[in-house]
């Protein structure tokens, strides 16, 4: 069962990411977020733990995290009159599991001997997850540190979403000027998400054209 639904990791990654990301088009944004989003980010989370269920490392690491972050759901519901350190073990954990995950899917693509449908659909889900990893960096930084960035939508939660915005435009270097990083750490982690994107897209990008040129060549 496993090995079969192996096979189809990339496209169980994709598309759970893309009703995260693009849900709220077609759901209301508060239903969206406080109940359509968290259940296809457990399916994400689980078609992630698949992904990488190969690499016994990442597989060993992700149970870790997975196990602190119910341990700490479990004290939270313990402990109800304060949920900040729940919150905060819950980004951190996020956080780690789609880096994990991310460089799980890199390093597939990275050492896939044929440009396939896998290998594309990898790509693809790779550079989502960079979206979601800058959105998980910027939203600890707008907790931790408020007002970090301004013309944020604070009302009825939307918040998370201006982040997640915000999050891909500046991964896609598009910058459209709306929201803005007004602290030094914010600023930073803007530079970076930049970065990563045109990293990701110079170098890995070119690796699979290349690869496919050639398989092309020799057929």
């Amino acid at each position: 069962m496993i090995d079969r639904l192996y096979t189809y990791r990339f496209e169980l990654f994709l598309i759970t990411q893309l009703f995260i990301l693009f849900g709220s088009l077609f759901i209301p944004i508060q239903l969206f977020e406080n109940w359509i989003m968290p259940i296809f980010l457990l399916f994400n989370i689980v078609s992630g733990v698949l992904l990488v269920c190969k690499n016994r490392k990442s597989s060993f690491f992700i149970l870790v995290f997975i196990g602190l972050f119910i341990t700490g759901l479990i004290a939270n519901i313990l402990n109800s009159g304060d949920n900040d350190s729940f919150n905060y073990i819950k980004l951190a954990s996020y956080f780690i599991f789609y880096g994990l995950v991310t460089i799980e899917i890199i390093i597939q693509v990275w050492k896939a001997k044929l440009v396939g449908k896998n290998v594309i659909l990898g790509l693809i889900s790779g550079y989502i997850s960079l979206g979601l990893l800058s959105f998980f960096m910027c939203l600890s930084i707008e907790i931790i540190y408020p007002n970090s960035f301004s013309g944020l939508m604070l009302d009825n939660g939307e918040m998370t979403e201006s982040l997640m915005y915000y999050s891909y435009i500046t991964l896609m270097t598009i910058g459209y000027g709306d929201i803005l990083p007004i602290t030094p750490i914010a600023q930073k982690a803007s530079v970076f998400i930049g970065l990563i994107g045109q990293f990701y897209l110079v170098i890995l990008t070119a690796i699979v054209v290349g690869k496919y040129i050639n398989q092309k060549n020799r057929t």
